[in-house]
């Protein structure tokens, strides 16, 4: 077996929890996925099998597209609401405040990782290390952002946001530095990746498909490697 398969990864699963269910039920040993998507997120997670594990560089340089939920007025220890919410804040945030601080966030910024993040440090990963209360800080990234543009206002201090940006980019990292920037707490409440390269949300499989295709003989799912270039 070798080639790409554009999987829709669900909310909860982590991205190597996809590549080890895949691994089992497709019976392939060379197998990864070309990019973390963090274990809340949703949406296109591009795998890899057999000598296409080979490009996995090539494909995780691609440009990654996200619709991300933002709230002003709560922070949290991981960014997201999957955690400990550390700051709690009234406000009001208006859909043309914030329009208008999103140009300062295109093109080439700095990140720094997320605590809570699978970044290594001294071969430890960060969120290891911050279960531990080991808090390390981490020095910041270079990203690229190609595009930021606020899709709607889904109510009171929550924003639904396009981000077009590199390899690399924590959007719970640009919520957060979106609430700094307007002086308010913010966490991101929702993720979904809607394509990674020319990958997108429209034509990825569940791994439930996946799974009802292969015990059925059929692997219409693998694109061929070409397909990843």
């Amino acid at each position: 077996m070798n080639g790409m398969i554009n999987v829709l990864k669900p909310p909860g699963m982590s991205s190597s929890g996809v590549v080890v269910f895949l691994r089992r039920i497709l019976g392939v040993r060379r197998i990864g996925h070309a990019g973390t998507l963090d274990p809340g997120a949703a949406g296109v997670l591009v795998v890899l099998a057999g000598r296409s594990t080979r490009l996995s560089d090539r494909v995780m340089n691609h440009k990654k597209t996200y619709l991300a939920e933002i709230t002003f007025g709560v922070a949290t220890d991981t960014l997201d609401s999957y955690g400990e919410v550390t700051e709690k804040r009234d406000c009001l945030v208006r859909r043309q405040e914030l329009e208008a601080v999103l140009p300062e966030f295109l093109g080439k910024i700095q990140q720094v990782p997320p605590l809570y993040s699978a970044v290594k440090i001294e071969g430890r990963k960060s969120y290891e290390l911050a279960r531990k209360g080991l808090a390390v800080r981490k020095p910041p990234r270079e990203v690229m952002i190609y595009g930021l543009t606020v899709r709607e206002q889904r109510g009171e201090n929550r924003f639904l946001l396009e981000v077009v940006c590199s390899k690399g980019t924590y959007i719970r990292t640009l919520a957060a530095d979106l609430g700094k920037r307007l002086g308010v707490p913010a966490c991101l409440t929702f993720l979904l990746r809607s394509a990674s390269g020319g990958s997108d949300v429209t034509h990825a499989y569940t791994v439930d498909e996946i799974r009802a295709m292969a015990e059925r003989g059929d692997h219409s799912f693998l694109q061929p490697p070409e397909a990843a270039l």
